[in-house]
Parts: C-alpha cells; sequence; structure tokens
C-alpha cells in the first residue's frame, strides 16, 4: 500500500507551497497528502493489518504536518462527539465496497450533500473524516485497492468545489486559525453543526442511493 505512502519526496515538493501562493494543482495536492495521513492514522487507530510497512512511515514533516496534525486533532474531536457516525458508513449507506463505481458515487454524493450550505473548515473535516472512515471499511472488507479510489475522489471533489474557498484564505495553513484557543467548548458549535449535517445527510443519500443498489 506504498500509493498511501509516498512521503519524503513528494511531501518535500508539497511543503514548499505553504510558503507562497499555492495553486489549483498544489492545493488538490495538499488535499490528497492530507487525507493518505488522515486515512493513514485512522487505519492504525482502527488496528487494520498491512501487508506493506511501508505504509506506517513518517508523515510529512514542516507545515504541511502542522496541518495534518490540526487536522486530526479537529477530527478527533468531530469524533468524539458522535462516535458511531463517522464508522461503518458503508454499512449506513448501504453500499457494496466491491464495485468502484458504487463507492465512488456514494462517496462524491455525501460530499457534495455537506457542502450543500456552504463551506466550513467544519464541514472540510466531516468530508476527511467521511473519507477515512470509508476507507476502514474498505480495508476490513479486503477492498484495499479502494482506498487509492477514494483518496483520488476527494482530490476530484476539492478540484471541483474547494480550491476557490482555499485559495481566498490563503491555503490549508488557514485551517490553523480553527485552534488559535485551546479551550474546546469554544469550537464545539461549527463540530456539532457538522455532526448533525452529515447525520443528516447520511439519510438523504441512503434514499438517493437505493435505487443503484
Amino acid at each position: 500500500m506504498e500509493v498511501l505512502r509516498r512521503s519524503s519526496v513528494f511531501a518535500a515538493e508539497v511543503m514548499e507551497v505553504f510558503d507562497r501562493s499555492p495553486t489549483d494543482k498544489e492545493l488538490v495536492s495538499q488535499a490528497k497528502a492530507l487525507c493518505r495521513d488522515y486515512i493513514n492514522s485512522r487505519l492504525i487507530r482502527a488496528g487494520v493489518s498491512w501487508s506493506k510497512p511501508e505504509c506506517n512511515a513518517p508523515v510529512p514533516g514542516g507545515k504541511l504536518a502542522e496541518v495534518s496534525a490540526i487536522l486530526l486533532r479537529l477530527g478527533d474531536e468531530l469524533e468524539y462527539i458522535r462516535p458511531n457516525v463517522y464508522r461503518n458508513i458503508a454499512r449506513q449507506l448501504n453500499i457494496s465496497l466491491h464495485s468502484e463505481t458504487v463507492v465512488t458515487d456514494a462517496f462524491l454524493a455525501v460530499a457534495a450533500q455537506i457542502f450543500t450550505a456552504g463551506i466550513t473548515w467544519g464541514k472540510v473535516v466531516s468530508l476527511y473524516a467521511v473519507a477515512a472512515g470509508l476507507a476502514v471499511d474498505c480495508v476490513r472488507h479486503a477492498q484495499p485497492a479502494m482506498v487509492h479510489t477514494i483518496v483520488d475522489c476527494l482530490g476530484e471533489f476539492v478540484r471541483k468545489t474547494l480550491v476557490t474557498w482555499l485559495k481566498r484564505r490563503g491555503g490549508w495553513a488557514d485551517i490553523t486559525k480553527c485552534v488559535v484557543n485551546t479551550d474546546p467548548s469554544l469550537r464545539s458549535h461549527w463540530l456539532v453543526a457538522a455532526v448533525c449535517s452529515f447525520g443528516h445527510f447520511l439519510k438523504a443519500i441512503f434514499f438517493v442511493l437505493l435505487p443503484e443498489r
């Protein structure tokens, strides 16, 4: 599963763009690198075994590592609020993990619904939690190749939907402003909103996908 971790050279290239205004392509590359880190963290936490040890390579250094750490920290808080929302996502959506088309369509449908009412960092964190939860489901059901598909889907969604918003905020480093204050209660409002929205969207997407199963 080296596709999850091409850390050293790739991370160095991605890290450089934090020192200047990133291009669309660079923002998407960063999004995918962050997604790989997020997924890898959740796979380790879930105790999922991998056939290749490379997947446990260190996370990228520098500013990208800081962004990744904050994304994971906010994800921890989001998942702590509603621990069952971001687990067993495939079961909640009632989809098969053996079809790349089904997995792709389901992920993109949920992603689109999450951002229907606008874009916030809370919803971005929710998107990554969904990707990681679905990736864990895929690996547990002997479909590890789907992880790469999920990472690519997230990158494509970022390219089409989030790049303009990210550029207005100067890139991914803007997420660090979400943790300026260390009191978790001061951030609970947007986290709760993200969780509640996703819980509602899961039900909506279930019925959207129903005819295709």
